[in-house]
């Protein structure tokens, strides 16, 4: 981890908050830049590239808060970063401490997005669990929230950003009872969430339900 820490980032200093203005271009341009350089290390230290990821997701919503989104653009670079990126961090031979370390930092930078441009993030949060026990123990984290906000009792509209994050660890651990229980309380049948659901149901065998 001390390798790590001491790795230099070129797009560490220019990835900070507010650090760009409305215009799209040089961000989108930035962002490429970051994951271009986050891969490269990473085909010489795995770690380092993943550490070098988990530092770039951590940055990158409160640098781009300034920018115009509307165009799509932006969004699009982040989307595509995240999925080039949740691999590098996943598949680096991390020990267990540094990678509960890891998964908290970007938890808490998912907690504190206002933005929110890594939203994608928690449907990758199983993969980056990496074992079904500690996806199981981010599940039994996350899912009491879930079935606050899906409650009857609680007023229609509410959002929790974990909500996919719970349904991805549950899918990861194997656990797919609980997983298609979970989804049956849900009280709107949005696609982004029953999606967990087909994967469950095909995981099962249950190729008809799951095309159902």
């Amino acid at each position: 981890m001390s390798a790590a820490k001491a790795h230099k980032w070129t797009f560490q200093s220019r990835f900070r908050a507010g650090a760009f203005g409305w215009r799209s271009d040089l961000p989108a341009k930035r962002i490429k830049e970051a994951v271009t350089e986050i891969k490269i290390a990473a085909r010489k230290d795995k770690v380092i590239g993943a550490e070098g990821a988990v530092i770039f997701l951590e940055r990158v919503s409160g640098a781009l808060e300034n920018v115009d989104s509307s165009s799509g653009a932006i969004g699009a670079a982040v989307n595509h970063a995240i999925e080039t990126l949740v691999p590098i961090v996943a598949q680096a031979p991390a020990s267990d401490n540094l990678r509960d370390k890891w998964l908290e930092r970007l938890w808490h930078t998912i907690e504190d997005d206002q933005i929110p441009y890594i939203e994608l993030l928690p449907d990758h949060w199983g993969e980056l669990c990496v074992t079904p026990e500690r996806a199981s123990r981010w599940a039994d984290r996350l899912i009491e929230v879930v079935q606050l906000v899906w409650s009857p009792e609680m007023p229609r509209g509410g959002h929790f950003k974990g909500t996919s994050a719970c349904l991805s660890t549950l899918y990861t651990a194997g656990r797919l009872e609980d997983l298609l229980n979970l989804l049956d309380q849900a009280p709107y049948k949005f696609w982004h969430d029953r999606q967990w659901g087909v994967r469950a149901l095909i995981a099962q065998g249950k190729t008809t339900a799951a095309i159902r």
